[in-house]
């Protein structure tokens, strides 16, 4: 994959009033892909933002380069960059309708007045939007706002658009629409799309890639599934999704497997990241999708806590007998429940390859 955007060894120190300073950034490298979505995902503070900003051209880094198609684009001010930037607030003029609105960038970069028409025009049906062109931007809902943003930074046509969490204000039913039509507008236009959320879901929803951070640095960067089900570190197996953590005392098998032997006494299989060799004790996650509450005996055994009914799913908490707890998820059906009770005594197995050991 051809690279859009280039960041290598980049950071970006902020001084506070006393002695010490802020390391926002710290030796970041990533490679974002032409025609990617790319999401930026991580806790406020995480640098997620800092990076985008760079990128874009509204702060310069302390060290290292960002690259556009391998021209080092640091030096250059937001206006000479072609890229473009939908914020949280959309930004948009209340006085204009939502034609003027997309077309105002255009106006400011002295393009002809025919392209203008023209390019309003794809924009409006891109988003659609076209019965709503004469209505003033006061005049619409939120979500047909962050539309209007959309193909306002959509219509200069830039190489690189960057989204900071501009779904954050809209209510959840909403949201979950947006996400598709934000993958439906990158994909039919062919830019590369760099989006900046703390919302886990969000970013399983869109991306191709995803660059989870921590501490001003990027921890692990993969497909959606592979950082769900292969998480390098605990930080990253945390902060993605619900998950159980377990001790247990490894032992190498090799080809990336390792034999863990469990407080119970079972035995499981579970995988390790490349170059990553446990010695003894160490965290194994477990999906709680990727195990079955049994009324018999199983890899961990335990009491039923508490069930929780969540519509698509039910999860249920077992308090296990050495003491951890572990949550199971199990899918719901319409024909019956989850076919336990508070109180029950269960065993839990673990599917083949379910465990994966973890960096603490």
């Amino acid at each position: 994959m051809r690279p859009a955007i280039e960041a290598k060894g980049v950071t970006r120190i902020f001084p506070t009033a006393g002695q010490d300073v802020v390391r926002a950034l710290d030796n970041v490298s990533v490679s974002i892909g032409e025609n990617e979505f790319f999401t930026l995902l991580g806790p406020s503070g995480c640098g997620k933002t800092t990076l985008l900003r760079l990128i874009a051209g509204f702060d310069f880094p302390s060290a290292g380069e960002i690259l556009l198609h391998g021209q080092d684009i640091a030096p250059l001010p937001p206006f000479k960059r072609p890229v473009n930037t939908v914020f949280q607030s959309y930004a948009l003029f209340p006085h204009m309708t939502v034609a003027e609105n997309i077309g105002f960038g255009l106006k400011m970069l002295g393009r002809p007045k025919v392209e203008i028409e023209a390019r309003v025009d794809a924009m409006l049906k891109l988003v659609r939007m076209e019965a709503m062109r004469n209505r003033r931007t006061s005049q619409i809902s939120g979500g047909q706002q962050q539309r209007v943003a959309l193909a306002r930074a959509l219509a200069p046509q830039p190489k690189v658009l960057l989204l900071d969490e501009p779904l954050s204000a809209l209510d959840y039913k909403l949201r979950k629409e947006m996400q598709i039509e934000l993958k439906r507008l990158q994909h039919e236009t062919g830019i590369t799309f760099i989006f900046v959320t703390h919302d886990q879901e969000e970013a399983l929803t869109m991306s191709d890639r995803i660059a989870v951070m921590s501490a001003g640095k990027i921890l692990q960067v993969g497909t959606p599934r592979d950082i769900y089900d292969k998480p390098a570190e605990r930080f990253v197996a945390d902060f993605i999704g619900e998950t159980n953590f377990i001790t247990a005392a490894i032992a190498i098998t090799g080809n990336c497997k390792v034999r863990a032997t469990l407080k119970s006494g079972a035995t499981i299989d579970a995988t390790v990241a490349e170059g990553f060799q446990p010695k003894g004790n160490a965290t194994i996650v477990v999906r709680p999708e990727h195990a079955k509450l049994t009324t018999g005996k199983g890899d961990l055994s335990g009491t039923v806590e508490t069930i929780v009914y969540f519509g698509t799913d039910t999860h249920i908490r077992v308090q296990l007998n050495s003491g951890e707890a572990f949550t199971v998820r199990q899918q719901n059906t319409r024909s019956a429940g989850c076919g336990f009770q508070c109180g029950d005594k269960v065993g839990i197995s673990i599917g083949n390859d379910a465990a994966q050991v973890l960096r603490d």
